[in-house]
């Protein structure tokens, strides 16, 4: 007898897998970027038009074929066309290369997590040099949090050429991070659907915590008002909609397989429509709540260095004039300079190059994305809070459970085809296989942990999972729509949960969505092909900042690699399947 297929427990079980696989890092450390870079307010009308168009109807799609099949990304693309089972193995691979580099960050929470319980915080001051008579030059040309993160977190390399050796401590807590995600797959569904209601709902309680502090925070309102005043302008520019609509795609988590994987355990029965809509709206919605709480920590520390900038300046000037203590204030600065300049232009000219250009406006216009903004510019405020410690482990441990939960999505896309497989699960239970897929993993993603490890961990991030995935629900879309044929999949969901397939779905799977991804992949494509040489940001210990380095041969090599080896899989499988299919029945294939 085969065995009967597990199921969630409740339909909330899977809202929340899908909700704690969605929700994740980029909600909190992208989109509050992207709202930085393209209008503050404003880019929320090309961000809300993108969910409506592009979204909702593809989380729909992808729920529903995997609920329809009832299999993980493979078996389900194979049952709609024996030349489509290529998408499914595309899923798994860009799945794998996901699961390989995005376990790293987990690593690093669970790294400053630990490191939290100090007092002082480790990166709220510069260790003294060598011979103990000063702070540490490189740290001193950076700042703290920034030494902290490159030289004591990653020990960077200067370059990606310069491999360096196993950096021993991210490693173990490499080894934890995995153990972590282990055992809440371990069992399958019953595991993870468990964890899954800690791994949505904490970090909601997290952020609503900060969001109470971040308010009652000197300067918050500052950085409220540079996130919500509108850029009208903004509208205009066309990277501005073609970010809003990458965002949506990849916060959605689309393409990976983990959608259909989730959807595969539901009972046939289930509104999926409906959960559609709910996930993506909370995903969308948590986006804006974590940069509202993002922009009042922001405003914090944007205004915290502006005043730490003018009350220097004002020393400067007190000293070198030998003013009256409290006759300089922020109010009358300008006044008073301009006064000294002109009465005392000899002295003034040789204090001038000395006096720092304080602005708020330039403190709020540095725009940070990514390990930049969790792991330096967050620390970098946490760490001038009241009781910083409290606040850090707070953090951090919200960063973990975002992390923990796009995890487990990224494992399930790559076990259900595993699990799914009669020649794989006839040998191996599911414990052992679940097992295996966290050891090569947890091996591969030591090549991260090496001096030079960031490196190549950002060439995962921008590359293995961009092309590949628009490539893949275009097709995907495609599929459903044109392939296995639009009114046979409406009459299925019908016949699934007793409700019709209204025209605003039809109309989105069918020609607009499509047309968006092909727009994304040809504004992608020739972006790369415009750019030239690619280029990466390597760390100068000497000057304390970043700088632009060419990527080498064999990294541009590594690049064409990580795109080709998914995105061929789609071809290369179709044309197996011909010819396998030829050579059974005997027929010679044709020549053309």
């Amino acid at each position: 007898m085969e065995k009967a297929r597990p199921l969630w427990a409740n339909p909330l079980q899977f809202v929340f897998a899908c909700i704690s696989y969605a929700v994740g890092l980029g909600n909190v450390w992208r989109f509050p970027y992207l709202c930085q870079m393209y209008g503050g307010g404003s880019f929320l009308v090309p961000y809300l038009i993108m969910l409506i168009v592009e979204g909702m109807p593809l989380l729909y799609l992808e729920l529903a074929v995997g609920q329809r099949m009832r299999q993980g990304s493979i078996g389900a693309w194979r049952t709609i066309s024996p030349y489509l089972s290529g998408v499914g193995v595309a899923s798994v691979v860009v799945s794998f290369f996901l699961s390989m580099y995005y376990n790293v960050i987990n690593a690093w929470a669970f790294w400053y997590l630990f490191h939290s319980f100090q007092d002082p915080l480790p990166w709220s001051v510069c260790p003294l040099n060598a011979n103990r008579t000063g702070f540490d030059a490189e740290c001193e040309q950076a700042s703290s949090t920034k030494y902290f993160w490159y030289r004591k977190t990653l020990n960077i390399s200067p370059s990606i050429q310069d491999s360096g050796s196993l950096q021993w401590e991210p490693a173990l807590c490499l080894l934890l991070a995995w153990l972590v995600v282990y055992l809440c797959i371990v069992r399958g569904t019953e595991s993870t659907g468990k964890v899954v209601y800690f791994t949505a709902s904490l970090p909601y309680c997290v952020l609503i915590i900060y969001l109470i502090r971040g308010l009652t925070l000197h300067g918050a309102t500052n950085g409220l008002l540079y996130m919500f005043t509108p850029k009208l302008e903004q509208l205009a520019n066309p990277k501005a909609w073609i970010n809003a609509a990458t965002q949506i795609f990849f916060s959605l988590g689309l393409g990976f397989g983990s959608l259909i994987a989730f959807a595969s355990y539901n009972e046939p029965s289930n509104n999926c429509q409906k959960h559609a809509i709910i996930v993506s709206l909370i995903n969308s919605s948590t986006s804006i709540f974590a940069s509202v709480v993002t922009f009042s920590i922001y405003g914090f520390k944007a205004t915290f260095n502006y005043e730490s900038c003018l009350n220097k300046v004002i020393l400067l000037l007190t000293n070198s004039f030998d003013l009256e203590d409290g006759f300089l204030t922020a109010s009358n600065l300008e006044q008073v300079k301009g006064f000294l300049a002109s009465t005392y232009p000899g002295q003034y000219s040789k204090v001038f190059p000395l006096i720092k250009n304080c602005s708020l406006e330039a403190e709020l216009d540095t725009a940070v994305q990514g390990t930049g903004l969790a792991f330096i510019v967050y620390t970098e405020a946490i760490k001038n809070m009241e009781v910083s410690q409290l606040w850090s482990v707070l953090y951090f441990f919200m960063l973990l459970m975002l992390g923990i939960g796009s995890m487990l999505g990224n494992t399930a896309a790559i076990l259900t085809p595993l699990t799914d497989s009669k020649a794989i699960s006839r040998h191996l239970p599911k414990e052992a296989i679940s097992g295996l897929v966290c050891l090569i993993n947890c091996a591969v993603g030591l090549v991260f942990t090496l001096e030079a490890g960031n490196y190549w961990f950002d060439i995962f991030n921008d590359f293995a999972a961009t092309l590949s995935l628009l490539l893949i629900v275009l097709v995907e879309t495609v599929a459903v729509c044109y392939v296995y044929g639009l009114r046979r999949f409406e009459s299925d969901l019908q016949a699934m949960t007793g409700r019709t397939l209204s025209w605003y779905w039809k109309i989105m799977w069918a020609g607009v969505s499509p047309l968006l991804i092909i727009s994304l992949l040809v504004f992608y494509l020739s972006d790369y092909i415009l750019t030239g040489t690619l280029q990466y940001q390597a760390w100068d210990a000497s000057q304390g900042q970043l700088v632009t380095k060419d990527y080498p041969a064999y990294a541009l090599a590594v690049i064409g690699l990580l795109v080709a080896s998914s995105t061929m899989c789609i071809p290369l499988v179709a044309l197996g399947t011909f010819v396998l299919r030829r050579l059974r029945r005997g027929d010679p294939a044709p020549v053309a």
